[in-house]
Parts: structure tokens; C-alpha cells; sequence
């Protein structure tokens, strides 16, 4: 069981706002850290948006305790009634994600009993206001996030498993079973990577010549997803049509393996290179020419479809186009993320300095 950071972070939200509320001698600092167990964000944009939407959420919930107890006094009815009417008004506004926040400050508020109603409202009030903020300076200062880093990572290591299950299934060597359940896992670890992707997206930048510098990072990342996406579906077919595969002539199956084993060695060097180690100029965008190029793949494909209907053979061209397809698509993403991270390097060497881990290699 391994502790992440945001879960560090709520705990260290809570004493912080608890702390600040008991320094000020507020009463009831427990609402300080509740409000702080909201506030916790994977990001310091979405904290920032969410401090803005749950103060927001703080007031409207305040608001309408207050204005419900002054009405109809205190009676048990009447707290639900107006959380009913909260949540209306928060889901009318488009404030869904502060709900609630909003009905702890509107339960805390109309439990309230005796003379200083108005006074110990307003208390509670800033209570709960302090724990977003405590919990907003915490996400802000505490373990900032690395979301780059963990990005490609994450891609690294599924792309690395995609890779190796290429290799297995090109050579008719891999498990049914144990090949559908990684080509299930690695699309669930995509969709992840999916959602890591949008949190470093969502990070923000003081300085406009870091913001740049990130642009042009995420459109390499973007690729890269798109690119492994394009070996999970490579990875897919060869799985799918396996029996297919196994019966077609060996020419035609050893020309498809060196295929695949070119591929793959080139997506592993694209990873190298992106984290500097291997060298810009090392490697050309495409496959070297001692690979057979796509076109050369086609008319090798067209020939054969010829020659097996003039000497009546038993040829399954339609499983083979679905599998080379997606094997030309595979290596047209891949050139396209070749010439991505060239360009960076040469024209943005200095922005790229990023430290990976060098467990992963």
C-alpha cells in the first residue's frame, strides 16, 4: 500500500487549518478541517478554482441557513428544507463540485442556538473559509506535483509492455488468454495516461518562457500517446487474426516480422532520444533504408494477392490488410513523433532538461 502525495497533503491540511483556527480562538475548529478535507486538489489550477467556486459554495450555504432560521426558527424540518433549496441554487449556478462544502456550512450554521445567532454564524463562517484557504496554501507550497514526469513514465512502461507483446505475438509465441488480458490493461493504462495528460496540461506557469516550453512539450506528449494507442492497435490485430496469421506463407509472415521488429526498435529509440540518450542526429526521421519502405510493403502485398488468385491458393488478404494497416499506421505516428522531438532538440535544446527517472531504463 503506497501513500501518495495528495493523501499526505490532506493530512497536512487538516492540522494547518485546525492550528490557524485554534491560534485566532475560533470556535469549533473541527469545520476548519473538514473544509480542508474538501480543498485538496491534484493540481494548484484546479485548487485555485475550486478555493474561488467553494467560498462561493461557503456563502450561498451561510447565506440561506441564515435566512431560513430568521424565518422559521430552529426546527429539524426546516435544516433539510433548506438543503434542499442549497443544493437548487448551487446546481442553478453550476457549482456541482461545492455542494458539499456548501451544506456543512448550512447544517453548521442552522444548528446554531441562542442570542449571538448572527455572531457565531458569521464565526462559523470564517472557520470553514479558513480551512479552503489553509488547504489551498498547503496544495500550493507542499509536494508540488510532477505530473511530466510521471506522464511519461506512465507512457514508458506501458509502451514497453505493448512493445513486448508485439514481439511475442508476431512470432505466434505469446498465451491467448495472457495477450487479451495485457491488450485489456494497457487500454485501461492509456485511459489513465489520458487523464495525467490533462493534469499536466492543467498546470500553470508564472513566466510566458515556461508556458512556451510546455506548449511544445505537450504536443511531443500528445503524439506520444497517440503513437502507443497505435501499437495497442497493432498489438490488437495481430491477437485477433493469430490463427489467420499463422497460415500465411512464410515469405509473407517473415517480411511482417522484420516489419514489426524494425517498428518497434524504432519507437524504443524515439524514448531514448526524448530523454537525451541518444543523440538528435543519430537516427533520421523514418525507418533506416535498409528497412523496406511502405510502398515497397504494398506492391509486395498487391503481387501476392495476384499470384495466389492465378495459382488458386487459399490466401486471406483481407485479414493481412487489416494488420499491415495498422502496421503503416503505427509507423507513420511514429515518424510524425520523430520529427516532433528532432525539432525540439535542435531548435530547443536548452528547454530540454527534464530529469526521468533512470530506474525505468
Amino acid at each position: 500500500m503506497k501513500l501518495g502525495a495528495r493523501s499526505l497533503k490532506t493530512g497536512i491540511a487538516i492540522v494547518f487549518a485546525l492550528f490557524v483556527a485554534q491560534l485566532l480562538d475560533l470556535p469549533n475548529p473541527v469545520f476548519a478541517g473538514i473544509a480542508a478535507i474538501f480543498a485538496i486538489q491534484p493540481t494548484i489550477y484546479r485548487s485555485y478554482l475550486q478555493v474561488i467556486e467553494r467560498i462561493q459554495g461557503n456563502l450561498i450555504g451561510a447565506t440561506i441557513g441564515v435566512f431560513f432560521i430568521l424565518i422559521f426558527g430552529h426546527q429539524l424540518v426546516i435544516i433539510g428544507l433548506g438543503a434542499v433549496i442549497v443544493i437548487l441554487v448551487m446546481l442553478k449556478l453550476g457549482l456541482e463540485k461545492s455542494i458539499g462544502l456548501a451544506l456543512v456550512t448550512t447544517v453548521a450554521v442552522m444548528e446554531i442556538q441562542g442570542d449571538d445567532f448572527l455572531l457565531l454564524a458569521s464565526l462559523r463562517v470564517l472557520t470553514i473559509t479558513i480551512g479552503v484557504l489553509a488547504a489551498f496554501l498547503v496544495n500550493l507550497l507542499f509536494i508540488p506535483p510532477k505530473y511530466e514526469v510521471k506522464l511519461f513514465q506512465s507512457i514508458h512502461q506501458v509502451q514497453d509492455e505493448i512493445i513486448r507483446w508485439i514481439r511475442l505475438t508476431g512470432r505466434q509465441a505469446s498465451d491467448f488468454i495472457a495477450t487479451k488480458n495485457v491488450i485489456v490493461n494497457s487500454k485501461e493504462q492509456l485511459t489513465n495516461i489520458d487523464q495525467l495528460y490533462l493534469l499536466y496540461k492543467e498546470e500553470r506557469y508564472y513566466l510566458k518562457k515556461n508556458q512556451y516550453a510546455k506548449a511544445r512539450k505537450l504536443v511531443i506528449y500528445r503524439q506520444m500517446i497517440v503513437a502507443s494507442n497505435a501499437s495497442l492497435q497493432v498489438l490488437k490485430k495481430l491477437h485477433l487474426y493469430e490463427s489467420e496469421l499463422a497460415v500465411l506463407p512464410d515469405h509473407f509472415k517473415m517480411m511482417i516480422q522484420e516489419r514489426l521488429d524494425a517498428i518497434l526498435t524504432y519507437h524504443e529509440q524515439l524514448h531514448l532520444k526524448f530523454v537525451g540518450k541518444l543523440k538528435a542526429d543519430q537516427l533520421s526521421t523514418g525507418l533506416h533504408d535498409e528497412y523496406i519502405q511502405r510502398h515497397e510493403v504494398m506492391e509486395i502485398f498487391v503481387k501476392e494477392i495476384v499470384l495466389s488468385k492465378e495459382e488458386d491458393e487459399e490466401f486471406s488478404t483481407y485479414y493481412l490488410l487489416h494488420i499491415l494497416s495498422s502496421i503503416l499506421n503505427y509507423e507513420e505516428q511514429l515518424e510524425h513523433l520523430d520529427s516532433l522531438v528532432v525539432t525540439y532538440q535542435r531548435r530547443y535544446d536548452s528547454e530540454a532538461n527534464t530529469k526521468f527517472d533512470d530506474e525505468i531504463y
